[in-house]
């Protein structure tokens, strides 16, 4: 896409904007971002999406080097809606598709799983959740930086993968150099920890506008699915307590074999 005019920037960077505002994904730079909670009548967080593009991070991993600038949010509560936003510092982007509305906490308010990448130490997978006020949004933890320019990560998705009682989520790490397939647990007093990790995982190759992988739950048992690193076979992950166990489900033949693989049909 072309880049759109600056954005006036009145706060410091990575300061909430906490004001009651109007917001509309519609006007954004980035309109096919935005999620909703399909129970709009919830409270807390109930669309997300990103806005502010810039050309500041020219890795062009999704296809283009425009990337998103801030995060925008609309929630509910007590009968009042708010529009709400993270603006990035400048040494920083969303280096992302779309962001993900996650209850990560277990507090039955969703949170925002997100992709923000450092012009020196590269991608981190991030949480964004309201504040204790819920007048404005933080960042509630994060993984470490892979910790070097141009190094991406690709989410692949959330659930209880081990059955624990907390949320996992799931991504590969460098998807195209180091094929590392990472499970991160999060708790309100640790924040994002990891699990597990396992080589010889893929799920995007560069200028790819999506991610080939996602959650399925087959026979009772969530398993990961991603590509194998020769772009050949279909791979379905479980996740046992802290350990990580893979097997073939079939040919990669394209994104449609992704989705079927996805819809237990593999």
């Amino acid at each position: 896409m072309s880049l759109a005019p600056a954005h006036a920037a009145g706060n410091q960077a990575n300061a909430p904007i906490s004001e009651c505002r109007e917001a509309s994904a519609s006007d954004s730079d980035f309109p096919n971002s935005l999620v909703v909670n399909l129970n709009v009548d919830s409270e807390g967080l109930v669309a997300a999406w990103y806005d502010g593009a810039t050309d500041r991070y020219r890795h062009g991993v999704l296809g283009d080097e425009i990337e998103a600038s801030e995060l925008h949010v609309i929630s509910n509560h007590d009968g009042e809606q708010c529009a709400q936003r993270v603006v990035l510092a400048e040494n920083e982007v969303f280096e992302d598709l779309a962001p993900r509305l996650v209850d990560m906490d277990g507090d039955n308010e969703l949170d925002v799983v997100a992709v923000v990448s450092d012009n020196q130490l590269g991608a981190k997978l991030a949480v964004f959740g309201q504040t204790e006020d819920r007048r404005s949004l933080e960042l509630k933890s994060a993984t470490p930086n892979i910790g070097t320019v141009y190094r991406w990560l690709a989410p692949i998705g959330t659930g209880d993968f081990n059955g624990d009682g907390l949320m996992d989520v799931a991504f590969v790490d460098r998807p195209h150099l180091a094929r590392v397939l990472r499970v991160y647990s999060y708790s309100k007093e640790a924040g994002l920890f990891e699990l597990a990790s396992a080589t010889g995982f893929t799920n995007h190759r560069i200028g790819e506008d999506f991610i080939s992988s996602g959650i399925r739950a087959c026979d009772g048992r969530m398993e990961i699915v991603t590509v194998d690193p020769r772009w050949e076979r279909i791979l379905a992950t479980t996740l046992t307590d802290k350990e990580l166990t893979t097997k073939d489900v079939g040919a990669f033949d394209g994104i449609d074999s992704i989705k079927a693989a996805l819809e237990c049909g593999s």
